[in-house]
């Protein structure tokens, strides 16, 4: 496929925050260069102002998770008026139902993408067709288990191209809240996603009641928001833990903050492929992540973190207390950590896989 005459549509439910969302805008960075033109498609977010800065049009439609027959319609005749207005060639898809108004939209001469970015159990029926006729690329090799053995697509029609990180430019925003920490000579441990059910951040605080005990020398730091806060919040209050475990909000700084943090828990009980890891990777931060695959396809247990099994905090604090107690193991493990990152887990490896990807493909 020849990309200077490519115009593609990168077409999602919500430019919110997720990795979803940090996947596009690597793409429209990777690839603004070396097409005609980028348009995205969402129902909007938080980062439509970085796509905005970066030169990247922004169309809004209505929100695709919206299943109502005349809002389906709506979205269908707004998609197709933007794919015939913008002269599409190709359409990029980040989410199932994304997938299934490309196929319904998109005249046959048209090249459609879909990017799985994580594991389902359900709508097996609406994905196989949505999925159908498409070139199909995962974010990890379990995401692609996941197409091939629930939904049955060959693994043949299945690429891989694993998520990544930006590098950081390794210019320190002091987040206030952990300099006061840092001063008092604490240990500071983060956790840092959606405060959802899947991230397993109740687990989080019970191991950090776990560790309070014989080592209060330590303190937990939550980055992130979500429907779970308050329930999360009250969790904390109820074990008198307000000054052990600190919620900091939602952050766009994620590398930033956890470069001022001495090492990374992931709690999660599910995960496609994880952006977590690969970004405390990238600023040389070891991470505790539960035994689940898609995490376990980053972490390497033993040599740039440890994987414990998930829905269990007593085994999230010994790891915790091994690492207060094992400083130097934390070094070794820091730096294989950031060499796990430029080997596999960079933006330039990310934009070299995609930009080889598209090249490949045959024109329609």
């Amino acid at each position: 496929m020849d990309l200077q005459r490519q115009n593609i549509l990168f077409l999602t439910r919500t430019m919110g925050v997720g990795g979803t969302e940090n996947v596009i805008i690597q793409l429209c960075e990777a690839l603004k260069a070396k097409v005609n033109k980028i348009v995205v498609c969402s129902c909007g977010g938080v980062n439509v102002g970085i796509l905005t800065k970066m030169g990247i049009k922004h169309c809004t439609i209505p929100d695709m998770g919206n299943k109502k027959p005349l809002e389906m319609i709506h979205t269908y005749i707004k998609v197709k008026g933007i794919i015939k207005e913008e002269n599409i060639t190709v359409i990029h898809a980040h989410h199932r139902m994304a997938a299934l108004y490309a196929k319904l939209c998109a005249p046959e001469d048209i090249a459609r993408i879909v990017n799985a970015h994580n594991t389902f159990l359900d709508k097996k029926r609406l994905t196989r067709y949505a999925y159908k006729n498409t070139n199909l690329i995962a974010v990890g090799e379990t995401v692609k288990k996941n197409l091939t053995d629930f939904y049955g697509i060959p693994e043949s029609k299945v690429s891989v191209i694993r998520n990544a990180s930006w590098p950081f430019d390794g210019e320190i925003k002091e987040i206030d809240e952990i300099i006061k920490a840092r001063k008092h000579g604490y240990i500071l441990i983060g956790n840092i996603g959606r405060l959802s059910e899947q991230k397993g951040m109740s687990y989080f605080i019970e191991a950090a009641e776990i560790v309070r005990k014989t080592h209060p020398e330590t303190r937990f730091y939550i980055i992130g928001d979500g429907e779970e806060r308050k329930q999360l919040e009250h969790q904390v209050e109820e074990k008198d833990m307000e000054d052990f475990v600190i919620f900091l909000g939602y952050r766009s700084d994620i590398q930033n903050a956890i470069s001022q943090l001495d090492f990374i828990v992931l709690s999660s009980l599910w995960e496609g492929l994880p952006l977590t890891p690969i970004e405390a990777y990238s600023v040389g931060r070891t991470v505790i992540g539960t035994a689940i695959e898609g995490t376990a396809e980053i972490i390497r247990n033993g040599v740039d973190g440890f994987l414990v099994e998930p829905k269990d905090p007593k085994a999230i604090a010994e790891k915790i207390i091994y690492l207060v107690e094992n400083p130097e193991v934390k070094i070794r493990m820091d730096i294989e950590a950031r060499k796990r990152y430029e080997e596999e887990f960079s933006f330039e490896k990310l934009a070299n896989a995609y930009i080889g990807y598209y090249e490949g493909l045959k024109e329609c």
